[in-house]
């Protein structure tokens, strides 16, 4: 059995539907649980947890076949990914959160929204699009496993680094490039290439929009190539009373290359839904 632990202690591990999952815990207050990107882990939001736990309690996890938490060898789904996550708080005894999903992290609170509304005081959709992969798109992503499987890690970091980081982070922030490489290279390569079956598969999610009743914030970094300010202007416009914040100077790790502004972004959205 998995000792629960206090909301001020850090690394743990949780028995989550049959695996493992690994995740942080730290600070006290509304809960804020950050869903990250592919193919990173919870370390991604280290800014975001050193600036936000001194008034909420901030859960980072590793989802399924990423990080610390096991990768099994199977069939992965965004579905099966939300609800590792509310998994995880019924672990954790926490009823409601605020939740925080960059790019598949916000894909996966698209697929959590469906299956657990009751469970969210409100969304913070950042760098991420309601729309499903094209054609190309699927088929993009089924090449990129296959790589993965005969190449290994650092290929997928190879073809990610320059999709993830503005060009001028590319350029200019080399242990910010070295500290992406790093998370990516820490995957296994099951995880990998079940993330991008998930990410394929998952459905178009733009009747959902006006279905979301809860609280809503969009972010988007305004050099964001994958999901580019035009996918964040549409989310914007048909979620009922969401609000908009394009960072300026950042790619589509904008909590990455502009902490300072995402983290006051998150901040003051968090404040008003729970005061």
């Amino acid at each position: 059995m998995v000792r629960r632990r206090q909301p001020t202690e850090q690394t743990v591990q949780a028995k989550i539907n049959g695996i493992s999952i690994a995740y942080h815990d730290r600070g006290s207050g509304v809960p804020l649980v950050f869903l990250h990107a592919f193919p990173l882990n919870r370390s991604m939001w280290i800014e975001q947890e050193q600036a936000l736990s001194s008034r909420f309690r901030v859960l980072t996890v590793d989802l399924r076949g990423h990080g610390e938490s096991d990768a099994p060898l199977w069939r992965y789904t965004l579905d099966q990914a939300a609800d590792d996550v509310i998994g995880l708080l019924d672990h954790l005894l926490i009823r409601q959160a605020v939740f925080v999903g960059l790019s598949m992290g916000g894909y996966i609170l698209f697929a959590l929204y469906r299956r657990h509304a009751d469970r969210v005081q409100g969304l913070v959709l950042a760098n991420t699009r309601a729309q499903a992969d094209t054609v190309e798109g699927k088929e993009g992503r089924f090449q990129m496993a296959q790589t993965a499987y005969k190449n290994g890690p650092s290929a997928i970091a190879d073809i990610m680094i320059p999709k993830l980081l503005s060009p001028a982070a590319v350029q200019t922030k080399p242990e910010l490039v070295k500290r992406v490489r790093a998370m990516i290279e820490g995957n296994q390569v099951s995880g990998i290439a079940g993330g991008l079956m998930a990410m394929a598969e998952r459905p178009d999610s733009q009747l959902l929009l006006t279905q979301i009743s809860c609280p809503t914030q969009i972010l988007v970094g305004d050099l964001d190539l994958p999901t580019p300010p035009s996918d964040a202007k549409l989310m914007a416009e048909r979620i009922p009373g969401a609000r908009l914040t394009i960072i300026p100077g950042a790619g589509h790790l904008s909590n990455l290359e502009q902490p300072d502004l995402f983290n006051d972004t998150v901040w003051s959205f968090v404040s008003n839904v729970t005061r």
